[in-house]
């Protein structure tokens, strides 16, 4: 589904230090006073968020000062409250963007919220509509100068820089590798993708247990696995609680010349007792069940629930779909089947074929791509397992052998 039309993608990005008075939504009148329901920090190494949810769109300007580097977001008819007052209690003494953080009444009508800093970022802020369960959201992401985006082993930052100038196409490759074929120099290159992160939690279990969790530490140990066979070599999209939009997954994965793309997630539906692994590839024609294109209607809301400050809808919803080829979803049907054989032996399978929908993460052109669902993370059973090392050790090992075969048909 196009993202073209949805609001979110008429958000007002702000840069740097714009102190002229703005509306959080534009065209949303303000109501008398707005509440303030959270403030949520969520640091990572790419770029550190910071979330005010509040029960109405706010009017808020923001600026920087020095000695010290400090952040000010001056918030307009909104009042003190435990939240604001608690502010400098939310952030990680870890965090390597934010030294300090503290909210104020400047003045009747007007809330100042003040973060020192540890460096020079480069902020932008943007607003989220209502969506899911969260309310009126205003986000302020602190990126690093753009002297630190230059890494050749993880490009996450430079790619980031690019998605939010709209640029991203640009600086990717035009030709995926060939996977498998004789001759070629490189390792094997895979890039595993532990769906949501940080503002985005994805399913959450009956015990509270959160996919964005469970779906990392399972990458992680896949990850462990590939990179200690010879000849091939693993990259994640993520590899700490950060959210990554859709986009930016798909760019690193074509950044990284990578020979196969896997997406892992953990399955939830309103009936607790679904259960059962599934693995998903793309659909050019639409949804091959009822289930894959809700699943594919859910994992694809990943961005708006995450918060994305621009929706690239040019890039991925026109010039992605166009730029799949039929081979490509031939191969992803092949590669997944090779990951569902070994799934079974683990667990129950949800569908004995490898089911195909229009999910965005999966459309990165001429790289085989496939989407894992380990379990039913809403089934209290399949949720205790989740949790398990054995279990998601089993899960690597499964998607790792299923990796291989791939690669040694493809070889022949």
């Amino acid at each position: 589904m196009s993202d073209s039309n949805h609001p979110l993608t008429r958000r007002r990005l702000l840069q740097g230090a714009a102190a002229t008075w703005l509306l959080s939504v534009t065209g949303v009148g303000i109501a008398a006073t707005s509440q303030i329901i959270a403030v949520r920090i969520w640091p990572a190494s790419a770029y550190t968020r910071v979330t005010l949810e509040s029960s109405h769109p706010l009017k808020y300007r923001q600026f920087m000062l020095d000695n010290p580097r400090r952040l000010v977001v001056d918030i307009e008819n909104v009042s003190l409250n435990s939240v604001l007052k608690n502010v400098g209690q939310r952030f990680n003494q870890g965090d390597p963007y934010i030294k300090t953080a503290r909210a104020g009444q400047f003045d009747k009508r007007t809330v100042r919220l003040v973060l020192e800093l540890k460096q020079q970022v480069s902020p932008k802020t943007f607003a989220l509509s209502p969506v899911a369960g969260f309310k009126n959201r205003l986000v302020l992401d602190l990126y690093p100068i753009e002297g630190r985006y230059d890494n050749a082993e993880d490009p996450l930052l430079a790619l980031l820089e690019d998605y939010n100038k709209g640029d991203l196409e640009r600086t990717l490759p035009t030709e995926a590798p060939l996977a498998g074929k004789p001759g070629r120099e490189r390792p094997l290159v895979v890039m595993l993708d532990p769906g949501h992160g940080g503002e985005d939690p994805g399913a959450i279990g009956k015990n509270r247990t959160r996919e964005k969790d469970v779906v990392l530490q399972i990458a992680r140990r896949l990850k462990a696995l590939i990179d200690r066979e010879p000849n091939m070599k693993a990259y994640m999209t993520r590899n700490e609680d950060v959210f990554i939009p859709l986009q930016v997954r798909v760019a690193k994965a074509r950044k990284q010349r990578s020979d196969l793309f896997v997406s892992i997630h953990a399955d939830a539906f309103t009936n607790r007792a679904a259960k059962g692994s599934s693995v998903f590839a793309l659909s050019k024609k639409g949804a091959t069940s009822s289930a894959a294109r809700f699943l594919a209607q859910t994992q694809n809301e990943s961005d708006l629930i995450g918060g994305v400050s621009m929706s690239g809808d040019r890039y991925l919803d026109h010039t992605m779909l166009d730029m799949v080829q039929t081979l490509t979803i031939s191969d992803s049907l092949k590669f997944g089947g090779e990951i569902l054989r070994r799934m079974g032996r683990i667990n129950h399978l949800h569908k004995n074929s490898v089911d195909q929908a229009g999910f965005a993460v999966l459309k990165a052109p001429d790289i085989p791509s496939v989407l894992v669902e380990t379990a039913f993370i809403s089934n209290p059973e399949e949720e205790r397992k989740l949790r398990t090392a054995r279990f998601q050790q089993q899960v690597a090992q499964s998607i790792f052998e299923g990796i291989k075969a791939y690669f040694a048909q493809r070889a022949r």
